[in-house]
């Protein structure tokens, strides 16, 4: 996947450019701050968060994975930011100093962990008394086509195993908000605010270079369809280029879905 990020980081980070500065905007992100971006993979919003605190702030951006680390640290270098580091580190065993940021930023990650519960624990530990945290997360499945459309097309010629549970890693473990908000009040932050954003998070000139993005990004569903008999591959794939040539609203089409943003406080005498 990191090659799969290297050759569309620069789309990916320029579509959801407004959700970044709107997830800052919410954390109140401003000179001399300390910011956590914790599984930043790529640098968002690691590094628009480095511009924003300036010389005399800090971010710190953390993932699972080097090798997409590393495409952060080729863009903050070209960008010229001195202020920001990314170190391989996993948030649910977090050791990077106890109260010693201001902010803090998940945009697409809390979901995928196996206890995300520990990991806003270690971010709770991490942030200083009414430090913000602001949490990016996938809305249920009929309004995010990105991760639900191939899928929908896919169950009219085979049975497709069912999504993961609410409690399972997924990209719609956090839909219902309650889910999200309670494990947040029982990791000592409060709730603030919740507001949706529809983003983008791919476009091309034709349907079929969507469908090639979503083929390269890969997972079951891919796989699933590959499986079909040729006929019924063929069938399967024309059907999803209408679905996605229906989307088409100028000389682009583009794919994406509806983001939760989560704004939560840590509070100073919370379980963290």
């Amino acid at each position: 996947m990191v090659e799969f990020w290297r050759r569309h980081d620069a789309m990916e980070a320029r579509l959801s450019r407004p959700l970044t500065e709107r997830m800052l905007d919410l954390a109140r992100v401003s000179p001399r701050m300390h910011v956590l971006d914790v599984a930043c993979g790529r640098g968002e919003p690691a590094v628009p968060a480095a511009h924003r605190v300036g010389p005399q702030g800090r971010v710190l951006g953390i993932d699972l994975v080097d090798g997409v680390l590393e495409i952060a640290r080729e863009r903050a270098r070209r960008e010229g930011l001195e202020n920001i580091s990314f170190q391989v580190a996993d948030a649910e065993a977090l050791q990077v100093g106890a109260r010693t940021f201001d902010a803090a930023t998940v945009r697409w990650g809390l979901m995928y962990m196996r206890a995300p519960e520990r990991a806003l624990a270690s971010i709770h530990r991490a942030l200083k008394p009414d430090g913000a945290l602001v949490i990016a997360s996938w809305v249920e499945p009929a309004r995010v086509p990105w991760a639900s459309l191939a899928r929908q097309t896919l169950e009219r010629y085979r049975e497709v195993p069912p999504l993961p549970r609410a409690d399972e890693p997924g990209v719609f473990r956090h839909a219902d908000p309650a889910v999200l908000e309670t494990a947040l009040t029982r990791t000592g932050f409060s709730v603030v605010a919740s507001e949706e954003w529809d983003v983008p998070v791919v476009e091309a000139s034709d349907a079929h270079g969507l469908l090639t993005w979503i083929r390269q990004l890969g997972g079951p569903i891919v796989k699933l369809a590959g499986e079909l008999p040729e006929p019924q591959q063929r069938a399967w794939e024309a059907e999803f280029l209408s679905e996605l040539e229906r989307r088409r609203t100028g000389d682009t089409l583009s794919l994406g879905g509806v983001t939760r943003l989560t704004l939560g406080t840590a509070l100073a005498g919370g379980v963290g």
